[in-house]
């Protein structure tokens, strides 16, 4: 599986809306987002969800209830020292049925003691990607809304899979929200 480069990233964003909205170039305001060398450079929404360690015992991810989270809406928000919280890009997917991603952080959050927790978007998978991000500082870090927080990966394989995501209904298909665990 070869990585693709930037002009087929910027071909299939146009054929397929494989990203909405797109940036053609890598966009250097803030932390920069965009298309880049061979890859794409997503960004934030700034919508949040932030844990509340006050309210709850134990994170089940198999029965997350009302008061493990509360939603925020902000430009920047400060993830509390050796915690996380969720948040979701800023741009919408449509993965095309022979394509996976990988996504790792971008450095300017790792440098800060931010990491970036992304699953790979299997082959037909759309929607809104809900991101874990971990401040592993012992004193609180910053992210930034409209700005870059990570960065995918698009690998084509030779031939289609068997089963897409679409296919076995996954259940993080089409989510348009910042999206808790869910058990099957």
């Amino acid at each position: 599986m070869p990585v693709k480069s930037d002009r087929w990233i910027a071909e299939m964003a146009k054929k397929h809306q494989m990203i909405e909205p797109f940036s053609e170039t890598q966009v250097r305001r803030g932390i920069s987002f965009g298309l880049s060398s061979y890859g794409y450079d997503i960004s934030l929404a700034d919508e949040f969800k932030v844990l509340n360690v006050d309210r709850i015992e134990e994170i089940d991810p198999k029965n997350h209830n009302e008061h493990t989270f509360t939603d925020v809406k902000a430009d920047s928000i400060l993830i509390p020292a050796n915690s996380f919280i969720l948040a979701r890009t800023r741009e919408y997917f449509r993965i095309p049925r022979n394509i996976i991603t990988i996504c790792v952080g971008k450095s300017t959050y790792a440098r800060s003691g931010v990491v970036v927790n992304v699953t790979p978007f299997e082959p037909e998978w759309e929607g809104f990607a809900t991101i874990s991000l971990s401040n592993t500082a012992p004193v609180p870090a910053r992210v930034y809304a409209n700005e870059g927080i990570a960065q995918l990966i698009f690998l084509e394989a030779d031939e289609e899979c068997r089963q897409s995501y679409r296919d076995k209904k996954g259940k993080y298909q089409a989510q348009k929200k910042i999206t808790v665990s869910k058990s099957d």
